[in-house]
């Protein structure tokens, strides 16, 4: 009967690959690899490294992961006289392999970081505002001008005094009357957080 090592390790030769090509490819180090081929499984942890073993060996010659699992069943698992190492720990990958889990885990770790912070960033910074209109400061014949502003959503938004309500796109509009040679404007917005952003504009009738 032909062990799953057995299997693994005819593929292999017939692809005229050595184990330092499949240690290469595969990630897994040439002594787990060995191991393999060999029907030693005495240097793993439990089945479940050996599994994981066997499919990423299988999968390197497009054998199916099934298959392989079953001809290791069959001829090892009702056996009680395996004798598993307690760790395998890291030992598992090549040194290439830990310094990319390594890196990909630091990276990760970075990344979530700095979601968290810019989250609480946001959370405690006041709100921002934009004044989409008017762009000058200076008018000749008009009587009244058009504010037109943009606030975060859920915001508070009073224009000098009164209370100003923003459409779904968060923008809000309001008029300002030009009555006097300078007319002051005050903007004051206030965000979900209860943090409050003030703007003062002056608009010039001349």
């Amino acid at each position: 009967m032909v062990t799953v090592g057995e299997l693994l390790k005819n593929e292999r030769v017939k692809r005229q690959l050595t184990l330092d090509d499949v240690e290469k490819k595969t990630k897994i180090r040439r002594k787990y690899l060995e191991a393999i081929e060999n029907n030693d499984w005495t240097i793993f942890h439990s089945k479940t490294y050996i599994y994981g073993v066997i499919s990423n060996y299988g999968r390197l010659f497009s054998l199916e992961k099934e298959n392989l699992i079953a001809v290791f069943r069959r001829e090892y698992e009702q056996k009680e006289t395996v004798q598993f190492k307690k760790r395998v720990g890291k030992n598992y990958l090549t040194p290439e392999a830990q310094k990319i889990v390594r890196r990909s885990v630091f990276i990760l770790s970075c990344l979530i970081t700095l979601y968290f912070g810019y989250q609480l960033y946001l959370f405690f910074s006041p709100p921002s505002v934009e004044i989409l209109s008017p762009t000058k400061s200076v008018f000749t014949r008009e009587d009244k001008i058009e504010l037109v502003g943009k606030a975060p959503n859920e915001s508070v938004i009073n224009v000098n005094g009164r209370q100003i309500f923003s459409d779904k796109e968060n923008i809000f509009k309001t008029y300002v009357p030009l009555t006097e040679k300078n007319n002051p404007v005050t903007i004051e917005v206030i965000g979900a957080n209860g943090k409050k952003t003030i703007i003062k504009k002056v608009f010039i009738k001349k």
